[in-house]
């Protein structure tokens, strides 16, 4: 009750007569990718607000449980919001939408080729990646440094960022040495000025498998349906594939 009465207190905010407001919860992998599906929407719903929260997805999950009153849930891990659905906190099924990429993202336009293996060598001291504890990039980076036996090498020098977004900001101000971050991060203007990125192979993680769903208190919310509809449009599969996320339909079988 505590947290659904903060998240009221600082989030209302007068809207229009007649205009209806959503409020969404968003893995920090989509922040850029989001954004811009989030404007494209308000152009066909002009009065109507959406409140994008972005953030570790563990901790969304978290918060939905304690009462957060979010109506829509974005999950960098499709497995959290079909805990939801047991839990009798959705207001439908949960929808694929997107498998997420891992990268090594270095900031230097002028370093050769970084691999994987490079991240053993001793001038590379920190290595930023989301809190595996509750963010689904840094379960899958983990399990990405003890597939390449990286790990007893590199425990001690990893530095945890509370989501995706900000283990990327970590690599990117220099608080680290290198990131292993989104590709939905790496692949934008801001990063690609900064820094350049290598692709690590799908195989050596389990899936990012990336899942939404409208959740109970949107009952009532029509414009919640409406933009879990909106998402579904090849107008926002579009962006998506430009922000390097694939479609789960378009995946090897």
């Amino acid at each position: 009750m505590l947290i659904r009465a903060l998240f009221l207190t600082l989030g209302l905010v007068a809207a229009p007569a007649g205009a209806e407001e959503i409020r969404i919860a968003a893995a920090a992998d989509l922040r850029f990718a989001m954004n811009e599906i989030v404007d494209q929407f308000k152009a066909q719903h002009p009065n109507d607000r959406i409140e994008v929260s972005y953030g570790s997805s563990g901790k969304f999950q978290t918060q939905i449980q304690n009462g957060a009153p979010f109506d829509l849930f974005f999950s960098a891990d499709i497995a959290l919001p079909r805990n939801l659905v047991r839990a009798g906190l959705a207001g439908g099924e949960v929808q694929p939408y997107a498998i997420g990429r891992l990268v090594l993202w270095r900031p230097r336009l002028d370093a050769p080729p970084f691999t994987l293996a490079d991240l053993s060598r001793p001038e590379i001291s920190r290595i930023a990646i989301a809190n595996p504890k509750h963010a689904p990039y840094g379960m899958r980076a983990v399990e990405v440094l003890k597939t390449a036996k990286l790990w007893g090498a590199v425990e001690n020098r990893l530095v945890f960022g509370e989501n995706i977004s900000q283990a990327a900001q970590f690599a990117q101000t220099g608080n680290a040495d290198v990131g292993i971050i989104a590709l939905s991060l790496a692949i934008t203007p801001e990063f690609t000025a900064t820094g350049r990125y290598t692709l690590i192979p799908a195989e050596m993680h389990s899936s990012l498998e990336q899942g939404f769903v409208v959740l109970k208190g949107a009952k009532d919310k029509p414009l919640a349906d409406a933009f879990a509809n909106f998402f579904k449009t090849p107008g926002v599969r579009s962006t998506m594939n430009r922000y390097g996320f694939t479609a789960p339909d378009l995946l090897p079988k």
